[in-house]
């Protein structure tokens, strides 16, 4: 087999290079596989794969190239010389039940199974494939046959889960990242589940070309969010209380580099208007250059300050269409800080763990006229196991989601109207306007202009009479 990749690559699973580049496997991707135990590993092509491996432990090695321009979504299996092969797919059979039942089984170690674990040994190092070995498995337990058929096919799948030398490619999308987080460390993300965080990009109207503020200590995942729904136009501003630009793993593992360009960064003490930054020299002292070298480093330097200053200007020009929070920090205090910066009808969203933290923030917005209508609702998901005959919900699942707490910011403006009272006087002004033309192309004129509206009109003597 060729080391560029799989030789036995169906048709139907062939992308256009050009047309589908996204949806296929490139050098310096990020990606995640799943090992047939059900652990999902990240792992990354490099940008020069050639020769290089990828190490599975007891799951065998391969080279990167044999990944690299092939579609996500597949199943492979990893042979002794360092090769794939794409596996078929496998059909979901619905399993007769028979009379037999687990009642009859004793367990009694050895003698259930005789095959021991040093004769299993052998067999692999002797290059004997996993099913064969499985196989043997099967012909020499003395209880097999006294399982039922469900009990048969958990007893195959746990032994293709320790000895198949298999894996399957995940594509790092959204959700796909989302749920490794969660089930690898959810402390780490602050418990923010797959399904809450769709929610919190729902209820932030997250869209293309919007440009929003964002406050997270989550390791950057409501930041890739974002990030991701933009599709690469408008505007993340990220504020954190570091001076320097962050690095986000999960957008590097998200394959977003291209879109992370709108992403911008301010500490909080540049994000206050009354904050006097401290600026380095942009020029040598003498105003001489000793050096190429040091002429690019105070362009660089210049370049920063200036875009630094920019971005100031940004924020403080306001309209901003959503607030998004998923932070350990006060929330409140967030939201007073940066509502004056928000445009009408932009949306604040704020997660949380614990709902007595959004309780305590959703009773201060209450009382304030610049948010409308805040209210909290809690995630709440059943994950469900489906095969035939056999659908049910999982046994082991995450006992909450958290909380999000949603308002819409409104100007607080004592002369604003209604937008029914705005129609009615629009309409008010048209129906004026048209009496007005009326009077006018029948020849009279007016002897005093027209006040309230179009509302009140003299008319001349000759009308009168």
């Amino acid at each position: 087999m060729a080391e560029s990749g799989p030789s036995s690559l169906p048709e139907h699973v062939l992308v256009d290079q050009k047309e589908g580049e996204s949806h296929t496997i490139q050098a310096g991707s990020h990606l995640l596989l799943q090992l047939p135990s059900k652990e999902v590993r990240q792992v990354r092509i490099d940008t020069n794969p050639g020769g290089k491996t990828i190490n599975l432990g007891k799951f065998g090695s391969f080279k990167q190239s044999c990944l690299v321009g092939q579609p996500y979504g597949l199943s492979y299996e990893i042979l002794p010389d360092k090769t794939l092969v794409i596996m078929p797919p496998t059909l979901l059979e619905e399993l007769e039940e028979t009379g037999a039942t687990n009642e009859l089984i004793v367990d009694a170690g050895e003698y259930v199974q005789p095959l021991t674990s040093d004769e299993i040994e052998v067999l692999k190092k002797s290059g004997v494939h996993f099913s064969e070995i499985i196989k043997k498995q099967i012909e020499t337990h003395v209880n097999y046959e006294l399982k039922t058929e469900y009990s048969k096919d958990k007893y195959r799948k746990r032994k293709e889960a320790k000895f198949a030398k298999q894996m399957a490619i995940l594509e790092p999308s959204l959700f796909n990242v989302a749920s490794y987080l969660f089930e690898k460390d959810p402390g780490r993300i602050l418990g923010l589940r797959v399904d809450t965080l769709s929610q919190i990009a729902n209820l932030a109207n997250l869209r293309p070309g919007g440009r929003f503020l964002v406050v997270d200590t989550t390791g950057g995942l409501l930041v890739a969010t974002t990030l991701e729904r933009l599709g690469g136009s408008g505007t993340v501003l990220y504020l954190s209380e570091t001076d320097t630009p962050p690095e986000f793993p999960i957008v590097d593992l998200l394959n977003l580099k291209e879109k992370a360009e709108t992403l911008k960064h301010l500490d909080w003490a540049a994000a206050d208007e009354e904050h006097v930054p401290i600026r380095a020299p942009i020029e040598p002292p003498t105003g001489e250059y000793k050096s190429e070298g040091q002429r690019e480093r105070y362009e660089k330097r210049r370049q920063a300050l200036e875009a630094q200053a920019q971005l100031r200007e940004d924020l403080f020009a306001g309209e901003w269409d959503g607030l998004l929070i998923a932070a350990q920090y006060e929330p409140f205090s967030i939201v007073q800080r940066l509502t004056p910066y928000l445009a009408g009808s932009a949306t604040v969203t704020i997660y949380s763990q614990y709902l007595q933290v959004l309780a305590e923030v959703q009773a201060k917005m209450r009382s304030l006229p610049a948010y409308l209508s805040p209210s909290i609702t809690e995630a709440w998901l059943r994950q469900y196991q489906v095969f035939p005959g056999r659908t049910h919900p999982l046994m082991n699942m995450s006992g909450g989601g958290g909380y999000i707490l949603h308002a819409i910011h409104v100007y607080n403006d004592p002369k604003a109207s209604s937008v029914l009272a705005g129609r009615r006087r629009r309409l008010t002004e048209r129906r004026s306007a048209s009496r007005v033309a009326e009077i006018n192309a029948q020849g009279l004129e007016s002897d005093t202009p027209i006040e309230n509206g179009g509302l009140d009109v003299e008319m001349t003597s000759a009308e009168t009479e």
